[in-house]
C-alpha cells in the first residue's frame, strides 16, 4: 500500500478494551497501558469505533456523551483517544474513523462533536471541518492542546 492512497476500513462498533491495544503506542507510549482507560469508557452511553483492514485494528476513537465545561455545545458529544497505528498514518484511515463515528453521533441526535485536539493533530482535524476555540492549554503528561468543534 504506497502513501498517501486511501483503502476503505471496515470500521464498526468495539468495546472500550479494544481501544487499547492502538491507544497504547500512539498517545500514551512509555507509560503504563492502565493510562488508556480513560473516565467514562464503561458508560453506556459513550460508544468506541475501530477501523479494520482485514482483521488487524489499526485505528480507533471514542465517543462520549458530555459537554465542554466552559463552551456548552448544543446536543454534544466529546471524541478522546482518537488514535491511528502509525505504519498507517497518511492513507485516509484516521479519517475514515472520524466519519463514521460522526454518522453515528447524527443517528443518535446530537449536533456538535468537540475534542481537546493535541496541537500536532489540529491540521488533520481543521481539514475535516473542525474549529479551534479557546487558548493553547496543557494536558499534563500529554503536552498542549486546543478545543475543537465541529457542526455535524
Amino acid at each position: 500500500m504506497g502513501k498517501n492512497t486511501v483503502t476503505t476500513l471496515v470500521s464498526k462498533l468495539i468495546t472500550a478494551e479494544e481501544t487499547y491495544p492502538v491507544r497504547h503506542p500512539v498517545l500514551r507510549k512509555g507509560r503504563p497501558i492502565a493510562t488508556c482507560m480513560l473516565a467514562g469508557d464503561e458508560l453506556s452511553d459513550t460508544f468506541h469505533v475501530g477501523g479494520f483492514l482485514e482483521d488487524k485494528l489499526v485505528a480507533v476513537a471514542s465517543f462520549y456523551n458530555t459537554n465542554h465545561a466552559d463552551h456548552k455545545f448544543t446536543e454534544a458529544a466529546q471524541l478522546r483517544g482518537m488514535a491511528v497505528l502509525d505504519e498507517y498514518h497518511g492513507h485516509g484511515f484516521g479519517k475514515q474513523l472520524l466519519l463514521f463515528g460522526e454518522e453515528l453521533l447524527k443517528k443518535k441526535e446530537k449536533t456538535t462533536v468537540w475534542m481537546n485536539a493535541r496541537v500536532s493533530a489540529v491540521g488533520f482535524y481543521t481539514n475535516l471541518g473542525y474549529h479551534k476555540v479557546g487558548p493553547i492549554f496543557e494536558i499534563p503528561l500529554v503536552g498542549e492542546h486546543y478545543v475543537m468543534f465541529k457542526k455535524i
